[in-house]
């Protein structure tokens, strides 16, 4: 958890509903680009007017720049594109894309899959919608699949796309969460979608606790053809003192605790899980424990696709305590010193 601003299948056969063999490190690592996510809070509320598109072209930073530097100097592959729900049909639970504002999010999803790397659409609401959980009191199930309906209709064509169904849900009842994922995912098969879908769990997601309380209910949502195809478990671990993801200092590095458990877990049943949130401060304690939990992940790569780091994109590049954002001079990129030493190829 972080405090924001505030197969019949060519991809199928790259991700599968089981595991593969063990490679040298995982298929994919990357950063997260925020700023259309600015203005939203752990309640899934959203000041629209908050948002900070990362693209030049809207006046905000300059992301396109950020993701082309990544992936020709660092050989980044894939890149997290947050975007509040709110944003995406102006502030109308239950209605369509809003034409300017998912025409400025497309650009930004645009300007990624122009880099070659692969892009994740994440809608960052915390399974909530102004503080009302989606399926559980809140937007009904039927809203949500419309949502990501929408969303699959707009992109199915874009083989290099990952949907990322919800950022960190939390405090669920997990059953009725998992039939909220389930319409999702129905809804974006049925709209002829393919790509990889994401399964987030309880807890923000949090990949420590993902075996106990979220794993489980999540195991039943499938594909409409009954396989699991495309479904990979979507975790987040932060390394800091209470895995907020606010404090600067790191202090485990939740191999023991998180990933090995987990990575026992997936195998038992055949899974993978791709970690979309990690990260720390720029300090040396960071740098050590991020650095050991992306080697363990790296090292069981047979079920753990890879990850991705938080922060670039519209963040500050030194007032914001989890910056990933690198900063340029004349033509010259000089990334994070977080970023430089850990979020790298195996």
């Amino acid at each position: 958890m972080h405090t924001p601003f505030v197969a019949a299948l060519a991809l199928a056969s790259a991700v599968t509903a089981g595991p593969v063999a063990k490679r040298a490190g995982t298929q994919y690592f990357g950063v997260n680009i925020a700023g259309f996510d600015f203005g939203c809070d752990t309640s899934g509320s959203c000041d629209v007017s908050k948002a900070y598109p990362p693209l030049s072209a809207l006046n905000g930073a300059d992301g396109a720049g950020q993701m082309q530097h990544f992936v020709k100097d660092d050989h980044m592959n894939i890149f997290r594109l947050p975007v509040g729900w709110q944003y995406l049909v102006n502030n109308k639970v239950g209605g369509s894309l809003d034409q300017t504002n998912a025409g400025k999010y497309d650009q930004l999803v645009q300007a990624c899959l122009q880099t070659g790397a692969t892009c994740v659409i994440d809608v960052h609401n915390y399974a909530r919608w102004n503080g009302q959980i989606v399926g559980q009191g809140g937007p009904s199930n039927d809203q949500f699949a419309d949502l990501w309906s929408q969303l699959a209709k707009k992109y199915a064509s874009q083989s290099k796309l990952i949907f990322g169904l919800m950022n960190e849900p939390h405090d669920l009842d997990m059953t009725k969460w998992a039939a909220s994922a389930q319409a999702a995912v129905t809804a974006i098969r049925n709209a002829g979608a393919k790509q990889t879908i994401l399964l987030p769990g309880t807890d923000y997601t949090s990949a420590g606790t993902f075996v106990k309380n979220s794993g489980p209910a999540l195991l039943g949502v499938k594909n409409p053809d009954g396989s699991t195809t495309g479904l990979v478990f979507d975790v987040h671990k932060y390394l800091d003192s209470d895995n907020s993801g606010t404090h600067t200092e790191c202090t485990h590095n939740n191999i023991d605790d998180a990933f090995s458990p987990l990575a026992d877990w997936l195998r038992t049943n055949k899974r993978q899980a791709l970690n979309t949130e990690t990260g720390g401060g720029n300090t040396a304690s960071c740098q050590k424990y991020l650095c050991e939990q992306i080697a363990f992940v790296n090292k069981n790569a047979d079920v753990f696709l890879g990850y991705i780091g938080w922060s670039a994109g519209g963040f500050d590049a030194t007032s914001y305590e989890l910056s990933e954002t690198p900063t340029k001079n004349g033509n010259t990129w000089t990334d994070s010193v977080l970023v430089k030493a850990c979020i790298k190829a195996a």
